[in-house]
């Protein structure tokens, strides 16, 4: 399987399919702090997991939207990519494993941002929902230069 180069934005217009469909709302949601559209993009209930850089494990619906709303809030502004992706299709759902890489800025810092990434989406009524997301930064010192700035 070839890594897909072209970045996920959420600026795209245009779907290969259903899963890049949701690949895309979640981008566009993150990158324009929509917080309607992200809820939409995630299974809202407590059976969903997140591991990010961020909030550490978070479990359900209620513990992940207060890591969104500090990204969204906040005063540093959050911008990622999704690039050298491989999507794995599976009964119910697909897998999307890849690397973001983007910026955090507030008015005095600009920092270079490098994820490793991955999500999980579960078939629901039609949609795909997300149901996992794992990100992690190789970086010791990148992580504790995130972290601080988007505290």
């Amino acid at each position: 399987m070839i890594p897909i180069q072209t970045p996920i934005t959420g600026e795209e217009k245009q779907y290969n399919n259903k899963m890049h469909e949701a690949l895309v709302e979640f981008y566009k949601a993150f990158n324009q702090r929509d917080f309607d559209l992200m809820q939409k993009n995630w299974l809202n209930n407590e059976e969903i997991a997140m591991d990010n850089p961020l909030g550490g494990i978070k479990r359900g619906w209620e513990e992940i939207k207060t890591i969104y709303s500090r990204i969204f809030s906040g005063q540093a502004k959050v911008y990622v990519e999704f690039y050298d992706y491989t999507i794995v299709a599976m009964e119910g759902g697909f897998v999307a494993i890849g690397r973001e890489r983007g910026w955090v800025e507030t008015k005095d810092e600009k920092l270079d941002l490098a994820i490793r990434t991955s999500r999980v989406y579960k078939l629901i009524d039609g949609e795909y929902k997300q149901v996992h997301h794992h990100g992690s930064i190789e970086s010791p010192d990148l992580l504790r230069e995130y972290q601080e700035l988007v505290k």
